[in-house]
């Protein structure tokens, strides 16, 4: 009889235990989910055709005249995210590719630039990525560099493993004054990895979550500009480090 009860009482709080860490885990894995402006700059309109496959979002302008785009998203967030960055840089004529990530991780799924190189054979490319998504980008770089014209960084930066210092690709880092999620000490160590001529942008006012369209990140600071005004900034620096991309190797 004791037996029975022992056992029984073990089943119920292996069940509870199962139970909470499974409320946990999923907690944990909820993605940040794109927010109404970002929802309508997945529309295809005007010069902008956005297509979904389940690997990625790609945004072709109907005259592409300059380096294609891939981004790796930042953990658990949504790729739809970051549709209106996406749209903005098409609109100038650079084709844009957001990945599709497993559980929205890109450290599982490290390599999903490489589909897009291959079906996209003509078009020179830049890679790179938000938060999580930019350390990523990075190591499939740091290992691909002969396929790409240059890598950037949004609220990111690479590690030992993505160390681009030995390659001749161009680097672009763009970061936010009020960024609180980026440690500081891992951002400032990731300089020893990438060259000395990266270009660096500061983005005064510009926090964390506002590269993309998913509302406020827990821990971020609070921005002291609007979430369009930090990527209307970002697009310039990037469009203005694209423009220059021949230059510079």
């Amino acid at each position: 009889m004791r037996r029975s009860l022992t056992r029984r009482r073990v089943l119920i709080a292996s069940v509870v235990i199962l139970m909470v860490a499974g409320v946990l885990i999923w907690r944990y894995l909820t993605p940040y989910k794109p927010e109404e402006r970002a929802e309508t700059a997945m529309v295809s309109a005007g010069s902008i055709a956005v297509e979904e496959n389940d690997n990625w979002i790609s945004f072709e302008p109907s005259a592409a005249r300059g380096t294609a785009v891939i981004l790796y998203p930042g953990a658990l967030v949504k790729p739809e995210a970051y549709a209106p960055l996406a749209r903005a840089i098409a609109q100038a004529g650079h084709p844009f590719y957001i990945a599709r990530m497993p559980l929205n991780l890109a450290v599982i799924k490290g390599d999903a630039a490489e589909e897009i190189l291959r079906v996209h054979p003509k078009q020179s490319f830049v890679l790179g990525g938000h938060s999580l998504g930019g350390v990523m980008a990075s190591r499939f770089a740091a290992e691909h560099a002969g396929q790409l014209e240059g890598v950037f960084f949004l609220a990111s930066y690479p590690d030992e493993k993505g160390s681009l210092k030995d390659t001749t690709l161009s680097v672009l880092s763009v970061l936010g004054t009020e960024d609180k999620v980026v440690d500081r000490d891992s951002y400032n160590k990731g300089r020893a990895y990438i060259p000395s001529n990266t270009v660096y942008v500061s983005i005064e006012g510009g926090n964390h979550a506002q590269f993309g369209s998913y509302g406020p990140q827990k821990g971020d600071g609070t921005a002291t500009i609007t979430e369009e005004e930090q990527q209307a900034r970002t697009v310039r620096a990037m469009l203005d480090w694209m423009g220059n991309l021949r230059q510079s190797k």
